[in-house]
């Protein structure tokens, strides 16, 4: 079974998804680090010359690619990937979605020099897009989670073995 990592930016995916992996002895696969080798550029330079659309048809190419070969993986997704009903499809299709929240304010002060990300919306403040985009897609990470985990003030580590320890109880994990 693939331990499918979601949430938003700066909520700890990639940092425990790479301590499941190791504590698990299991494949990780980022989803945004694939984007961005299929592509040969990063993600600002795919937002820039193909736009957000492009981004997230790219992502969902590589989201297909994944489902079809990750067996008993853990698997990072972007932030985004739940604005694709298919992507969520195949992800819950091959594994157990797992989701990771924090407060507001703990997402401002952890992605805020991330220089990396390209706005995802337009004409407002970067606090104001957070509080928008979180909005926005509330009602689609909720509905895609088996298991969701607050890490606005716990460690990654702490956090991973909550995961380890909630699907080893149901059997999830071998």
């Amino acid at each position: 079974m693939n331990i499918v990592m979601l949430g938003y930016r700066g909520t700890g995916k990639s940092v425990i998804g790479k301590i499941l992996s190791k504590e698990l002895r299991r494949k990780l696969y980022k989803i945004d680090d694939l984007v961005v080798q299929t592509a040969g550029k990063s993600i600002p330079e795919i937002v820039k010359q193909d736009g957000w659309p492009g981004f997230r048809k790219l992502e969902s190419d590589i989201v297909s690619r994944i489902a079809g070969e990750a067996h008993d993986s853990i698997i990072d997704c972007g932030g985004g990937v739940v604005l694709d009903n298919q992507n969520m499809g195949l992800l819950k299709t091959v594994g157990k979605c797992v989701l990771l929240t924090a407060s507001l304010s703990a997402i401002i002060k952890r992605i805020q020099k991330d220089q990396n990300r390209p706005a995802l919306e337009g004409g407002l403040s970067f606090e104001e897009e957070q509080k928008k985009i979180l909005a926005d897609r509330h009602e689609k990470y909720q509905a895609c989670a088996d298991l969701i985990c607050d890490t606005t003030t716990r460690k990654p580590g702490e956090t991973a073995h909550e995961i380890i320890t909630y699907f080893k109880d149901r059997g999830w994990l071998k």
